[in-house]
């Protein structure tokens, strides 16, 4: 395997000084080693993938040099319209290097949001005219292949690092963020899903959200049909239970969001508040991290969530960061007009025996549609 500090050390000999992009678990060791390495100017876990890109371009704008943008493949979808259309070399002809985690390679077991990205990763790299490199993982074949992306860069192209399983040694975080909250997420999404009446429904974001909504079904001994576990589309779970909602207006739907997932796509409130869904509550579960992939930092404890939910029309706000208040708003809203926006901050981190959901995607819908078209 690749040292991380060999990877981005070689990168930096080179002139690439500058990072932007969403965390990946197959990059959290370089993550982790660039957030421990470069400034908060230098390194800017952005908003989404395509962000991420913009935030290159302007920094070759100003400084000439081409900057590096990290994923996981599944932002490829995110990267499309800004490459093809920005950095393009028949547009403005900007270099960027892309460092993207090839989670669902053919041939390698995953979970099912992974496979079709696997299997379309370097296909869309073709599509865009993006040339690549799958990193190898010993050192000196690696650092030729950084050589061919940094020629490939002076010549003002768009290259791609594709990095699979296992590529990086380990390398654990040292400036890590820690917050001084007391509860739990599991424990919130528990008191969260207790509070439901039996015929509202829960769309769930991808990550651990779902998995703890899963298994605190099972250990209540609960189906899971009221729920729909957003596996894969990081940040359209709010879009996804907005459509459930102004459907059947007569039922209650919740969106158990996380806070990475929802400033992913943070206009999509705007878009929530103006259809005016008496039905719907928002809930964002607020650790400050993207807890999944490594736990790199979001901005998210840093701004105001309900003022932005306030200002864009949600009806009715509220944030809480333990138990005992997040009971009270939980048994107020029930009487409440919609839409409702509800920011529960809790610490970063999950138990390490936590399970996956033991049904799949398909088994998923179908159990939800049956329950709400009954």
């Amino acid at each position: 395997m690749i040292s991380p500090e060999f990877f981005i050390e070689t990168l930096r000999n080179h002139g690439i000084d500058f990072y932007a992009g969403v965390p990946d678990s197959l990059l959290k060791n370089v993550c982790a080693y660039i957030t421990d390495h470069f400034d908060a100017s230098h390194n800017i876990i952005a908003a989404n993938e395509g962000a991420a890109v913009g935030l290159a371009a302007g920094h070759y704008l100003a400084t000439g040099q081409p900057a590096c943008v990290y994923m996981q493949n599944s932002g490829e979808g995110n990267i499309i319209n800004p490459i093809a259309s920005l950095t393009d070399r028949e547009v403005y002809n900007i270099p960027v290097l892309l460092l993207i985690g090839w989670r669902g390679r053919p041939g390698v077991h995953d979970e099912p949001q992974h496979v079709k990205q696997g299997k379309v990763t370097t296909g869309l790299l073709n599509v865009m005219g993006i040339n690549y490199e799958v990193l190898a993982k010993e050192e000196d074949k690696a650092e030729k292949q950084i050589v061919k992306a940094v020629n490939a860069l002076k010549n003002k192209d768009v290259f791609a690092l594709v990095i699979e399983k296992d590529t990086f040694e380990d390398y654990k975080l040292q400036n890590i963020e820690v917050n001084d909250l007391t509860m739990s997420r599991e424990e919130a999404v528990q008191t969260a899903a207790a509070a439901l009446g039996e015929r509202d429904c829960i769309v769930s974001t991808t990550g651990m959200i779902s998995r703890e909504l899963f298994e605190y079904r099972a250990a209540m001994s609960q189906g899971h049909e009221r729920d729909f576990l957003t596996v894969g589309s990081m940040g359209h779970a709010s879009q996804i239970a907005l459509g459930i909602a102004l459907a059947q207006p007569e039922r209650r739907v919740w969106c158990f969001d996380g806070d990475g997932a929802a400033i992913m796509h943070l206009g999509s409130m705007a878009i929530t508040a103006s259809k005016n869904p008496k039905n719907y509550i928002h809930v964002v579960f607020n650790n400050g991290a993207h807890d999944s992939v490594g736990g790199q930092p979001t901005v998210a404890l840093k701004i105001d969530l309900p003022a932005a939910a306030k200002a864009v029309g949600y009806k009715a706000v509220y944030s809480v960061d333990n138990k005992t208040d997040l009971e009270a708003v939980l048994n107020n809203v029930k009487g409440l007009e919609g839409p409702v926006f509800l920011e529960v901050k809790v610490k970063k981190g999950n138990r390490k025996d936590l399970g996956r959901p033991t049904t799949t995607p398909i088994q998923n819908k179908e159990a939800l549609m049956n329950f709400l078209l009954k």
